[in-house]
């Protein structure tokens, strides 16, 4: 497999160990699940699916920010407490999660149950000579860090300003450096607030993701992940922190998910252009999301329409068609093998979905026309497993499952247990 590595800015040797340890910053809940997330935690999803095909075992963590600068005011806005809203959001987050079929992570550790080993890992910076405190502030010194910029690749200008859009303080006369940024902050009188050696405050942003990617774990990650609006500030502030704590490399290998627009910009919270993904799955089949979007990929910047769905409810409907056929006894023609290997060479090409879905379109229409067997092992059914699209079970009059097929049985029989399980601050 070869994956982008955004530190390396090329398309790399991806090599894990048997068992993969991989990190996905996850949602800050305080609204639904649009596109911008789907497409992100799909990119992830596939990744392991075609990992666990490969035979390693994935251990991923994706976590809960449940406490941050933007959770916050919404809850006062809405006039509830700032729990209720995340666990409201995290609900509907997992409804939409399984329905567009996406395997359970290992760990879900969310913010707020972690603040003891934020605290460990800010003293630790603090006897390193890595932090400072001012007026209740704690800041990381970036001075001390001659990483900075390492991962964006960005010069200090494009940095500053980029600090200055997304939460950072480049310009207050409390910091040492205007990159510096915040490790722990006073709370707000009707914000929640733990003691610390610091005063009585709540973690800054960035030591979130740290203390639970290093907690569960450890250093030496093998892949860090989200969408490609967190490469900076979020993920090189984590970085620098987590390596001047370690002493050692964070991370092997940094992927980033492109960003989706709506009406010509970006898909965002704050702009209220969303396209939610409960709203798409109460017209269309879950699966014809995810097939619509495969069309995409995942690093790539693109702009949804409101007709996207159709092409890919089309397909969904050929699929459905040719794993009927085939459960029907109709044989003749090609081997699907090599249709498997295109597939998965697909997939171990920079995660290339695109290409993998437009080889099960290919593959439907072979079945359809009575150009491929797919009569023996069910290939069709079981690359659409890869790809973790689910396919409607058989008519009962055709429901002829072969002998030894565990996804045939899972198709045809709707009450067996499925072989595939059901990832910002977008």
């Amino acid at each position: 497999m070869r994956l982008y590595d955004t530190a390396r800015r090329s398309v790399v040797p991806f090599e894990p160990p048997s068992e993969v340890r991989i990190y996905v910053c996850g949602i800050t809940p305080y609204d639904s699940t649009h596109l911008g997330h789907a497409n992100t935690y799909l990119a992830y999803d596939l990744l392991t699916r075609r990992l666990e095909d490969l035979g390693h075992r994935v251990r991923m963590v994706r976590n809960i920010t449940d406490v941050d600068d933007s959770i916050l005011p919404k809850a006062r806005e809405l006039g509830v407490d700032f729990l209720e809203l995340a666990a409201a959001e995290t609900a509907r987050f997992h409804c939409d999660m399984e329905a567009l079929n996406t395997r359970p992570v290992a760990d879900e550790p969310k913010a707020t149950e972690w603040v003891a080993e934020m605290i460990s890992l800010i003293e630790v910076l603090m006897s390193g000579g890595h932090a400072y405190s001012a007026e209740g502030t704690t800041w990381f010194d970036t001075a001390t860090w001659g990483g900075f910029g390492r991962l964006s690749g960005y010069d200090t200008a494009a940095m500053r300003t980029l600090a200055a859009e997304r939460g950072g303080t480049p310009d207050d006369p409390r910091q040492r450096n205007p990159l510096d940024f915040v490790l722990w902050q006073p709370s707000e009188p009707d914000e929640p607030s733990w003691e610390s050696p610091f005063g009585p405050g709540r973690p800054g942003w960035h030591i979130e993701c740290s203390a639970m990617a290093m907690s569960l774990l450890g250093a030496g990650i093998d892949l860090h992940g989200g969408g490609s609006d967190l490469i900076f500030p979020h993920h090189e502030c984590e970085l620098a922190q987590s390596e001047a704590a370690a002493k050692r490399q964070f991370v092997r290998h940094w992927m980033h998910c492109g960003m989706v627009s709506y009406d010509g910009a970006k898909m965002s919270k704050s702009l209220g252009n969303l396209v939610f993904v409960s709203d798409l799955c109460k017209d269309s089949d879950p699966a014809a999301v995810r097939l619509a979007l495969m069309a995409h990929h995942y690093r790539a910047d693109w702009e949804w329409h409101d007709d996207d769905i159709a092409e890919s409810e089309a397909l969904l409907d050929a699929l459905n068609e040719a794993a009927r056929r085939r459960r029907g006894g109709v044989a003749g023609g090609a081997d699907p093998a090599p249709y498997a290997r295109r597939l998965r060479d697909a997939l171990d090409d920079d995660l290339d979905a695109p290409r993998a879905r437009a080889v099960l379109a290919e593959m439907a229409d072979a079945v359809l026309a009575g150009r491929l067997d797919d009569t023996g092992p069910g290939a069709l059914a079981e690359l659409c497993s890869l790809c973790g699209i689910s396919l409607e079970p058989a008519p009962s009059a055709q429901a002829l499952p072969l002998a030894g097929s565990e996804s045939d049985a899972a198709l045809s029989d709707p009450s067996a247990p499925s072989s595939a399980p059901s990832s910002d601050r977008q």
